[in-house]
C-alpha cells in the first residue's frame, strides 16, 4: 500500500513539532498527546486506525510512541513524512539532553535544574494519569478487555512477569478469540519495501561497521555504536523493560558512569520531551566523557542516539505497509485489540511505578514507606491532578506551570 501524500506539509512541519516540544511523560502521555492533536484535534486519522497503528508499534523493538509518531507521518506522506514526524518527535529530546548533559558535566551538577525536574515530575504524574483515562476509555470495551489488562497489571506489578510475555500472552488470547477469515485491504509493494528496508539498515550499520573498522572495538565510540545497536534490537515494552540492564552494563561492565550519575540521566530523560529511551544518549555522553573530553562525549552522545533510532524508521517504512493490508484480517484485529488491553494494564503499572518514585523517597521491595513521603511532591501532584482533570489544563500550560512551581520550591529552600 503507497501511503498518500500530504497537501498541507507545512501544517504537517507545525503539528509534529509542537507535539514534539510537548511531549513529556512518557509514552503514555506522548500517545495521549498525539491522540488528542491526531484523533480528537485535526481527523488525521481515524480512532481504529489509530489504534491498530498503536497496537503494531507495540510489538516492535523500541520507543513505541516515536514509532507511532513516524507510521501517522508515513501515512500521511510517504517515507518523507515519517521522517519528518519521526524526526522531529525526538529532537527537542535530543537538544534538551545535550544541553542538560553539558550542563552537567561544566557545572559539577544539574544545580537549579533539579527545582524544573521536582515539578516536572508532578506534571509528569498527572498526564500519564491522564493518558490512562483516555486510552482505557477506548481501548476497554468489554469483559475480556477489562479482564487482559488487569491481568496485565497483576503480572508485571506483583509478578514481574516479563513485558514481551505479557504482549504475547494478550495477543494470543486476542487471536484465538477471533478467529476467521483474513480479509486484506490491498497489496503490500514487497520490492519497493526490500528496498527501504535495505538502506535503512545501510544507514543504522554503516556507521557502526566504520567505526569499527576504523578505531577497533575497543574504542568508546564503537563500543557505545555496538552496544546500544544491540540495545535497540532487544527494548521490547519500552524503555522501562531495559533500563535495569543498560544500567547494570554501563556502570558495571563498561564503567561508562556512576549509579548516581546514571539516576540523574534517568531523571534528565523522565523530564524532558521525547521517548524515557534518550536516557541512553546521557549514558553514551558520559562515555565519551570518561573518555576523552567534551567533544567526544558530544560525538559519542550523537551517535549513541543515531543508532538507537535509526533502527525505528527501518521497523515502520518496512512494517507499515504489511500491517496496513492486514487491518481488515479479524485474528489479527482480535489480536491488536487485546494487546491494546493489556497496555492499559501496563500503563496503569508504569503510572504506579513513577508515582512511588516520585512521591517517596524509599521503597522496601517496590513499596512505598509512608514516612518517607514527600509532602511537597505530594501536594503539587495533587494540584497537577486537579489542573489536569478538573481545569482540563493543556500539556503545555501544566508542565510550564508546574516546572514555575518547581523551581520556586527549591528556590525557597523548600526542595
Amino acid at each position: 500500500m503507497n501511503a498518500p501524500d500530504s497537501d498541507q506539509p507545512e501544517s504537517d512541519l507545525r503539528v509534529w513539532a509542537r507535539i514534539g516540544v510537548l511531549s513529556f511523560g512518557g509514552p503514555a502521555g506522548q500517545i495521549a498527546l498525539m491522540h488528542r492533536e491526531l484523533v480528537d484535534r485535526r481527523g488525521w486519522i481515524d480512532e481504529a486506525r489509530f489504534l491498530h497503528a498503536l497496537n503494531f508499534c507495540m510489538l516492535l523493538p523500541g520507543p513505541e510512541a516515536m514509532q507511532l509518531a513516524t507510521y501517522v507521518g508515513w501515512l500521511r506522506g510517504g517515507w518523507r513524512g515519517g521522517i519528518l514526524a519521526g524526526g522531529l518527535f525526538v529532537l527537542p529530546g535530543i537538544l534538551a539532553i545535550m544541553a542538560l548533559s553539558w550542563v552537567y558535566v561544566l557545572a559539577g551538577g544539574v544545580g537549579w535544574i533539579a527545582g524544573v525536574f521536582f515539578g516536572l515530575k508532578a506534571a509528569v504524574i498527572a498526564l500519564v494519569a491522564e493518558a490512562l483515562v483516555r486510552i482505557g476509555r477506548r481501548a476497554l470495551k468489554g469483559p475480556q478487555a477489562w479482564a487482559i489488562a488487569g491481568a496485565a497489571f497483576l503480572a508485571l506489578f506483583f509478578f514481574g512477569v516479563p513485558f514481551p510475555l505479557v504482549v504475547l500472552a494478550a495477543a494470543g488470547i486476542g487471536f484465538l478469540t477471533a478467529r476467521g477469515e483474513a480479509v486484506a485491504t490491498g497489496t503490500a509493494p514487497r520490492g519497493a519495501t526490500l528496498r527501504v528496508a535495505l538502506v535503512w539498515a545501510a544507514l543504522w550499520l554503516g556507521p557502526v561497521a566504520l567505526l569499527l573498522l576504523g578505531l577497533g572495538p575497543g574504542h568508546v565510540l564503537a563500543q557505545v555504536a555496538v552496544y546500544f545497536s544491540q540495545m535497540a534490537v532487544l527494548t521490547f515494552g519500552g524503555a522501562y523493560a531495559v533500563l535495569a540492564w543498560v544500567a547494570q552494563a554501563a556502570v558495571e561492565q563498561f564503567h561508562w558512569l556512576s549509579a548516581p550519575q546514571m539516576l540523574d540521566g534517568l531523571a534528565m530523560a523522565e523530564t524532558t520531551p521525547g521517548p524515557l529511551i534518550m536516557v541512553t544518549q546521557f549514558v553514551g555522553f558520559m562515555a565519551g566523557w570518561q573518555a576523552g573530553g567534551l567533544w567526544l562525549a558530544t560525538l559519542a552522545g550523537l551517535i549513541t542516539t543515531w543508532v538507537t533510532f535509526a533502527p525505528c524508521f527501518l521497523w515502520i517504512f518496512a512494517g507499515a505497509p504489511y500491517a496496513e493490508r492486514l487491518r481488515g484480517n479479524p485474528a489479527l484485529t482480535g489480536a491488536l485489540a487485546s494487546v491494546t488491553a493489556a497496555v492499559v494494564g501496563v500503563i496503569a503499572n508504569l503510572a504506579l511505578w513513577f508515582g512511588i518514585h516520585a512521591l517517596f523517597h524509599q521503597t522496601v521491595a517496590g513499596w512505598p514507606v509512608w514516612s518517607s513521603l514527600d509532602p511537597w511532591a505530594a501536594g503539587l501532584t495533587a494540584l497537577a491532578l486537579v489542573a489536569a482533570f478538573g481545569f482540563r489544563l493543556g500539556p503545555g500550560l501544566l508542565i510550564g506551570a508546574a516546572a514555575l512551581a518547581g523551581v520556586a520550591l527549591h528556590l525557597a529552600g523548600l526542595v
